[in-house]
């Protein structure tokens, strides 16, 4: 057995593990700090928005000994507006510049034309009315109000609300911290962009629900017995998951990664970053919240219950009698039956 499936045999039979419940809220600090500093970047620097939401014209032009920032230079000029230059493999650009309508489309590509050195025929100009990218946003919206209403409804019955609860947080923890992340880089808002904030949703929650599910079957019963607390079942379940968390996560950022650093900035393809920094600045922020904001919050709101602060009296009332009697922990609890974190459930489901 390799060393990290033998440390995750350990994590799963809790003979090793880190105390994820226990410094929760070193990890909340954490987030409350990242997710404030995503908020005062969208308030001060605000989202750069696409073409398809502010509206606009698109240029593509033939091969041209033009350089990028020549040509964006002179489409600022000739415009008045900001506009983004892209070379294509065709050694043609696509220009794209914000602002400029119907009326002003045909001078600005006469100019360009002129100052790039090519045919003004053989210019494609594109118009985009910003209704368009207006519609897409309400529909974005939308969805993203009924996918969150339906996510706490199946959690409430699947497992009960205070997971529902815990899962909302930890989807509007993500979503956060990746348009901060946006407004902070810079990177352009398109369709694609918003492609990429609904596709992290399914996948923080499906990271969210694995644990959950372990933490459902560790927990089952957990009033009968005095050896474990609340939190103590629930740091389990994070731990027996953990090298799975770990591995789903690192092969979803990988092929992520080299959109974003290898297509996005070494090849210079600008149009993969729209939707490679979703995806990777979401990914990684589902797999953080789903270990170490989730499953404490759980344990926050569980431990509210007078059933479980019960237990927890009991369970360290036990120990500070063993400890009295001069007994180790194992011979306290030997006439016990430990419960079972089950991270997989009963039907052995597998990442």
């Amino acid at each position: 057995m390799s060393k990290l499936g033998d440390l995750g045999a350990k994590l799963y039979r809790g003979e090793v593990g880190y105390d994820f419940v226990g410094k929760r809220f070193l990890w909340y600090g954490v987030s409350i700090l990242i997710t404030i500093t995503a908020i005062v970047a969208l308030a001060v620097q605000g989202l750069n928005m696409g073409i398809e939401f502010k509206g606009g014209a698109v240029f593509t032009t033939p091969k041209t000994s033009v350089s990028v920032a020549a040509a964006t230079e002179a489409a600022e000029k000739v415009s008045g507006h900001d506009a983004i230059v892209q070379e294509l493999g065709t050694g043609g650009l696509r220009i794209q510049i914000s602002g400029v309508d119907t009326d002003a489309a045909t001078d600005v590509k006469k100019k360009l034309a002129t100052d790039l050195k090519v045919d003004q025929a053989a210019i494609n100009a594109d118009l985009v009315g910003p209704s368009w990218g207006e519609q897409i946003a309400n529909k974005a919206w939308t969805g993203l109000g009924v996918f969150m209403v339906l996510v706490v409804i199946y959690l409430a019955i699947a497992f009960e609300w205070r997971m529902a609860v815990a899962a909302l947080i930890a989807l509007i923890h993500d979503l956060t911290i990746t348009v901060g992340v946006y407004a902070l880089v810079g990177f352009e808002v398109t369709p694609g962009t918003v492609i990429g904030l609904l596709t992290i949703l399914g996948y923080s929650l499906y990271d969210t629900v694995v644990v959950f599910d372990g933490l459902k079957e560790g927990s089952k019963d957990i009033t009968k017995q005095t050896r474990w607390t609340y939190s103590e079942v629930a740091n389990r379940s994070i731990n027996g998951t953990l090298v799975r968390s770990i591995n789903t996560t690192v092969v979803a950022l990988l092929p992520v990664a080299a959109l974003l650093f290898i297509g996005g900035g070494f090849l210079g393809a600008g149009m993969l970053n729209d939707i490679s920094l979703s995806l990777f600045v979401g990914l990684a922020a589902g797999a953080y919240s789903s270990i170490f904001i989730a499953t404490p919050l759980v344990v926050d709101l569980k431990e509210r219950e007078p059933a479980m602060k019960a237990l927890k009296k009991r369970v360290l009332a036990k120990r500070a009698a063993a400890v009295a009697k001069g007994e180790s922990p194992d011979e306290a609890y030997a006439a016990e039956d430990e419960p079972q974190v089950v991270a997989q459930g009963r039907s052995g489901r597998r990442r």
